[in-house]
């Protein structure tokens, strides 16, 4: 079974834990996860993925092992959110990818404010349950 590697990068003013796994040139799969989970929940499925996609799975800011610093008065907001994830993806040059979201992810990733091109740059979308409303 595949290796999960377990990271941190600075971004948006975060320093962003994620879980990856799957070879550097494999088509990349973004899980996004929900209310009040982190990428914890995916520690079994992310090395099912790994052979076939490059899965990256962060813990969003105010989740699990992500730290956000006081003096950065983040906003913890679903625009704020999709913000810090797109420069998440900007940080480790991911420029196309699919997604597997359901719950706080589908807000986060479809915020309003998400900037279009970076909506544009998933290669796919997997919507399990999700509130749309704002």
């Amino acid at each position: 079974m595949p290796q999960v590697e377990l990271n941190t990068i600075p971004v948006d003013g975060v320093n962003v834990f994620y879980r990856s796994a799957g070879p550097p040139t494999a088509p990349v799969l973004l899980l996004l996860h929900g209310f009040p989970a982190s990428s914890f929940q995916f520690r079994e499925l992310i090395p099912l993925l790994a052979p076939k996609f490059r899965v990256l799975a962060p813990d969003l800011p105010g989740f699990g092992f992500t730290e956000v610093p006081a003096e950065r008065k983040y906003q913890y907001t679903f625009d704020s959110l999709s913000l810090t994830i797109e420069a998440f993806l900007d940080a480790l040059g991911v420029d196309k990818f699919a997604v597997y979201i359901f719950d706080y992810g589908v807000r986060t990733f479809l915020s309003l404010h998400f900037p279009a091109h970076a909506l544009c740059r998933g290669a796919a979308l997997v919507i399990l349950v999700g509130m749309l409303t704002q």
